[in-house]
């Protein structure tokens, strides 16, 4: 079972965290003037890299509050924790690849 280091709780088991998704997407800046097309691809589209994802992650099943993680997407290996808002941590993609 992978262990996720909760910043506001400790280490915890995953199965008390739910993924939101890839972290650092700006939202447009006038969401009423994207077409459909645009719109969608915002939404639904989003970057499937193998290697160092930047994530947002929820901590469902305590303390309910988010944060970013920097993943390595094929070990799984779980790099870099680091708060909501702040940028990611410097991290050489080429060496998880």
């Amino acid at each position: 079972m992978l262990l996720i280091a909760c910043p506001h709780c400790g280490p915890r088991a995953e199965s008390e965290f739910h993924c939101g998704g890839e972290a650092h997407i700006e939202r447009p800046k006038d969401p009423a003037s994207l077409s459909d097309a645009e719109w969608a691809e915002f939404v639904f589209l989003r970057d499937n890299i193998k290697g160092l994802v930047f994530e947002r992650w929820n901590h469902a099943h305590g303390c309910r509050r988010w944060f970013n993680a920097a993943r390595d997407s094929v070990t799984y290996e779980i790099l870099a924790i680091y708060p909501m808002g702040s940028p990611p941590p410097a991290l050489d993609p080429r060496r998880y690849v």
